[in-house]
């Protein structure tokens, strides 16, 4: 097992993934939104606003550092190595379509976490071989936000990805907290939601029971 990977095991101590859209809360700030669903207990938290001009996006990556901070949670920036540095975020989240994750390990050290995107075996299987700290996998489930992905990948396909790569593997795609129990089962280490969380009308409490439903699913 390489360094990275070993590193991997033992440091990624969060198992929901929070994937932001600013479109999606309600007119609550964003930045106010992440701090709601941070308070819930240790989670991170993907910066994904790719509508954004790069200013735009590392004023409000600014303002969400600072909330995660406080409340111990960790920062993510989407695909964006610079704005990781700008924003002094804790890693980067690559999709299939970025840099090689070997090339932008070199860019972040390892000081700072990698997460990658994958929708395949291959794809996962890749990401770790090239150092990711972790794999985002799916769609699982059917969900508007991830059909340009293409179909559902099922749990059975989850739990063969999670059986082959010694990463942290996290479910994304129609992740709901009744779902949780059948996702961990199938082997992956946590969940990302976006819309079962920042789209709940109450994001404290809808990150509190997805928190409730991964302990549960732990123990």
């Amino acid at each position: 097992m390489s360094p990275a990977h070993a590193r991997s095991q033992s440091v990624i101590d969060f198992a929901l993934y929070l994937i932001t859209d600013r479109r999606l809360t309600g007119g609550v700030p964003l930045p106010d939104a992440v701090a709601d669903a941070a308070r819930a207990g240790a989670c991170a938290v993907q910066l994904r606003e790719k509508d954004l001009s790069t200013r735009e996006l590392l004023d409000l990556a600014r303002q969400v550092r600072e909330r995660t901070a406080a409340a111990g949670a960790t920062l993510f920036i989407n695909d964006r190595v610079d704005l990781c540095w700008a924003a002094g975020a804790d890693g980067v989240h690559l999709r299939e379509d970025s840099l090689p994750t070997d090339v932008v390990r070199r860019l972040v050290g390892v000081e700072r976490f990698i997460g990658v995107s994958a929708h395949s075996m291959e794809a996962a299987v890749r990401a770790e071989a090239q150092g990711a700290d972790f794999v985002l996998f799916g769609p699982v489930y059917d969900t508007p936000s991830k059909r340009a992905y293409g179909p559902p990948q099922g749990v059975d396909r989850l739990a063969e990805v999670a059986a082959r790569v010694r990463v942290p593997v996290f479910a994304v795609g129609g992740v709901t907290a009744a779902r949780v129990p059948e996702l961990l089962g199938a082997g992956a280490h946590g969940v990302g939601v976006i819309s079962a969380v920042f789209g709940a009308g109450d994001v404290f409490r809808a990150a509190e029971a997805m928190q409730r439903a991964l302990r549960a699913g732990k123990s």
